[in-house]
């Protein structure tokens, strides 16, 4: 004889919806943790302007971004280079690993405090390095700014 105790035969079809917004919030939490640590290469505080364009291929990997946050201090991509003459050897050693397709732009961020010597530096040593295109980056004035 056999006893059927504390069974039913209906089923709950129902979703339970309280672990998945567990982990959905969990997620939330982790991208807006990680998000702001992605930004690659070196942060510089960039000068304003009304109108600078907006170039698609800055953010990509591929592209060759030469970074001043100060006098004398040269970065490419998230790499630190002492002096002009490594500064050279970089630039070319990126430009030679572009693809085919890839736009042979060299970009140059600028600090505000940065002089503008230093700048038209770092210009000789892209043009020693056998570039011809060069972009200056700036950031788009927000409303309001003067």
């Amino acid at each position: 004889m056999a006893v059927n105790v504390g069974s039913t035969t209906d089923l709950n079809s129902e979703i339970n919806v309280t672990p998945m917004v567990d982990v959905m919030l969990v997620l939330l939490i982790i991208f807006m943790v990680v998000t702001p640590l992605l930004q690659s290469g070196v942060t510089v505080n960039l000068p304003r302007g009304k109108s600078p364009d907006e170039d698609a291929n800055i953010i990509k990997d591929t592209s060759v971004v030469v970074a001043i946050p100060a006098k004398e201090q040269y970065w490419v991509g998230g790499d630190f280079v002492a002096g002009k003459e490594k500064l050279i050897e970089t630039i070319k050693d990126r430009m030679g690993k572009l693809k085919a397709d890839d736009p042979k732009v060299v970009y140059i961020k600028g600090s505000v405090g940065v002089e503008y010597g230093e700048i038209v530096k770092v210009i000789d040593a892209i043009r020693e390095a056998k570039i011809d295109q060069i972009g200056l980056v700036a950031e788009k004035k927000k409303a309001g700014e003067p």
